[in-house]
Formats: structure tokens, C-alpha cells, sequence
């Protein structure tokens, strides 16, 4: 339990200090672009994927490897869903043996049987499971089967065998009407869930995103703010509000960094299906290539391009830096390029700061 309360302090000291010496300190090694689920705002699943396309269990384990050599600590091991290789347990186990702090996110229909007694023999660091429902009405519609009823029984039994589960909720058409019903589940569970309502474009698997895969601007804010209110005290919500609202140009202008501002190319790294190193795994370049090239080289090579990417210059100054989600991948996903203003993420953040003010507002004359 000590670990888990100190991790975000402990985190933050790694990455800074990885920062300064240029060492990689966390990577997500994206195991698998299969899926059972077939969510249509998905980045990564592709429907004719095929194992044999994928790295072996091998390759992945000499890739982390050769990145614990260069300081890596904290891994990912994501998707698709991990789960469906036959091998994920050779990877897995390999990575902890290793000494690696291996983290999985999953859908949570599979962690049943084998795969959940295999966890709770050897847990992992944390569990991310995806809750994209709260009911099988919505996951049939989002992620076309009936899981909705396995994924909680399959939360509730990790979270009794002591396993650190935390779930991320992804608001979009097919699910913002459960939105409620599915911070009650997380509390009646007992686990922390974590919201967006934002979606990057899915340009690394898709040319263009049916037209209701995701919320517009307006929906998104909207979904946003009803999160906050679901999980804020009023009385956090207001202050949230307040400081928006007393700020000015001056005060909330961020002096922001030329380039990438969070720890992407910096002291973290994605690792996708098909064995190219990213910054981050919403991009779709600067791409390494560590089979090839060994991974110091491939991680020195993504470090220089990464230092290299501008973004706009309207967010450097902009006073709404405080509120806005924008970030060097939102750019490229939403506008083709690092350096235009994306205005899908300007509309979302006007509109989620006038509606806060005003559900303060109201909140005070209650």
C-alpha cells in the first residue's frame, strides 16, 4: 500500500532526473494490434492483424532488455488486448523478472480462469482496465459484444485478491449516457476511474474517423464538465471555476517550452506492434527502429527528432494554457502537422470554461 501512495512522488523524481542525464525511464511496449472488441475510435486496432505480423515474445524481451541496460524501470504493456496472445505470460513474467515495475492496461474480458490466476500469483504493478460501459446494451454498441457483466466480475475478483486496478472511461457517442451510472460502479468497486471525453483522431490505423466516433467540441466540454461535477465537491468544483475565471492574459499565459512538453522523446517512448519506436503512441512519427539499429541508438535518434518538433505559436502565449488539453500529439492528430493550431481543442476549451463558470454561478445562488 506504501508503494501505491508514494509512486506519483517517486515517478516524478525518476523522470526529472531522467530528464537531465537523457535516459529513458518508462516505455509502452504495444504488444498487439488485435483486439476481441471492435470500438471504432480505437488508435491501434487494426481488423485484419495477424500474430505472425507481430513481434515475437523473444524480440519484445530483448528489446526491454537492452532498455533496462539504458535505465528503463517502469513499463506498459498495452494493445489490442495483451491478452489475446498466446505468449503475453512469457513477455510478462520475462519483463518482471527482469526487475522491471510492469504495469498492463486490458478491456478486462479475459481476466478470468488461467490469465487470473496467473495475476494474482504474480500481480502486476498496477491493472489499467478499460470500463467502456454500464451496461451490455452499450458495449454492444461500442465494442460490439455482450462483456459487460465478465469485465466487473472480472475487476471485482482482481480488486479482492489485492491487485491495484485503476479504469479509464472513454466519453463518447455510444457511452456519455452511462456516464453517471459508471462513477457509481467505480465507487460501489472501490477503485478510481478516470474520465476523457476527448479523443485523439485516429490517423495511425485510419485516413478519417466516422463522423460519430467521437463527441464534437461542444459535446466533449459539456461531457468534461458533467465529469467534474460527478466527482468534484461543489465546493472544489467552484474554486476549480475560480481560478479560471479571476485569471488574466498575463497571469494564466504559460511560458511554454519551443517543442514537446511532457515526457515523450524525453524520458519515455512507445514501442508499437510491428517494432517502430515512437515518442508517444498517438503519433505517427518521428519513428525509430531498435531491431534494427539496437535500442540506444534508435532512443538517442527519437530524443534529437523529438527536440526538433515546434508547436504552435498561438498555444505558446495563449491564456487558456491552464485549461487546455493541447500537446504535441493532439496537433499532429488533429491538423496534420505539429505546428498548426488544432481548432477542434480551441472550441472544446472555450466552451468547457464558459460552462464552468456558469454551473459555478449557479451553484452560489443555491
Amino acid at each position: 500500500m506504501m508503494l501505491n501512495r508514494t509512486e506519483p512522488v517517486l515517478s516524478s523524481y525518476l523522470h526529472s532526473k531522467g530528464a537531465k542525464l537523457g535516459l529513458p525511464i518508462s516505455g509502452t511496449f504495444e504488444l498487439t494490434a488485435r483486439c476481441n472488441f471492435g470500438c471504432p475510435m480505437c488508435y491501434v486496432h487494426l481488423c485484419k492483424a495477424r500474430a505472425e505480423d507481430e513481434l515475437t515474445a523473444e524480440q519484445w524481451l530483448d528489446v526491454a532488455r537492452q532498455a533496462k541496460d539504458q535505465g528503463i524501470i517502469f513499463v506498459l504493456l498495452t494493445g489490442g488486448e495483451p491478452f489475446v496472445r498466446s505468449d503475453f505470460f512469457d513477455i510478462y513474467e520475462g519483463m518482471k523478472a527482469m526487475g522491471l515495475m510492469v504495469s498492463i492496461n486490458s478491456n478486462g474480458s479475459l481476466l478470468s480462469g488461467e490469465i487470473r490466476k496467473k495475476l494474482i500469483e504474480n500481480p502486476p504493478f498496477r491493472m489499467n482496465i478499460s470500463l467502456y460501459g454500464s451496461r451490455e446494451e452499450t458495449y454492444r454498441q461500442m465494442c460490439g459484444v455482450n462483456a459487460f457483466h465478465q469485465v466487473v466480475e472480472n475487476i471485482r475478483a482482481l480488486k479482492e485478491a489485492g491487485i491495484d486496478v485503476r479504469l479509464n472511461y472513454s466519453i463518447t457517442p455510444y457511452n456519455c449516457q452511462d456516464m453517471r451510472q459508471i462513477h457509481e460502479i467505480a465507487q460501489e468497486l472501490g477503485v478510481h476511474v478516470k474520465g476523457s471525453s476527448y479523443m485523439y483522431p485516429a490517423i495511425r490505423v485510419k485516413d478519417e474517423l466516422p463522423a460519430d466516433t467521437r463527441l464534437s467540441a461542444e459535446e466533449s466540454a459539456l461531457c468534461s464538465v458533467q465529469w467534474d461535477k460527478l466527482r468534484l465537491t461543489d465546493e472544489d468544483f467552484i474554486l476549480r471555476a475560480n481560478t479560471l475565471s479571476s485569471c488574466t492574459e498575463r497571469e494564466c499565459s504559460v511560458d511554454m517550452d519551443e517543442g514537446v512538453g511532457c515526457r515523450a522523446g524525453t524520458t519515455s517512448f512507445w514501442m508499437t506492434w510491428d517494432g517502430r519506436m515512437l515518442p508517444c503512441g498517438m503519433m505517427p512519427d518521428p519513428t525509430a527502429y531498435p531491431l534494427q539499429s539496437g535500442f540506444d541508438a534508435a532512443w538517442q535518434e527519437i530524443r534529437i527528432a523529438t527536440r526538433q518538433i515546434q508547436m504552435p505559436a498561438a498555444c505558446k502565449s495563449c491564456s487558456k494554457r491552464n485549461v487546455c488539453s493541447v500537446c504535441a500529439a493532439v496537433c499532429v492528430t488533429e491538423t496534420g502537422e505539429f505546428h498548426k493550431k488544432p481548432e477542434y481543442v480551441c472550441r472544446r476549451t472555450d466552451e468547457t470554461i464558459r460552462l464552468m463558470k456558469e454551473y459555478a454561478s449557479e451553484v452560489k445562488k443555491c
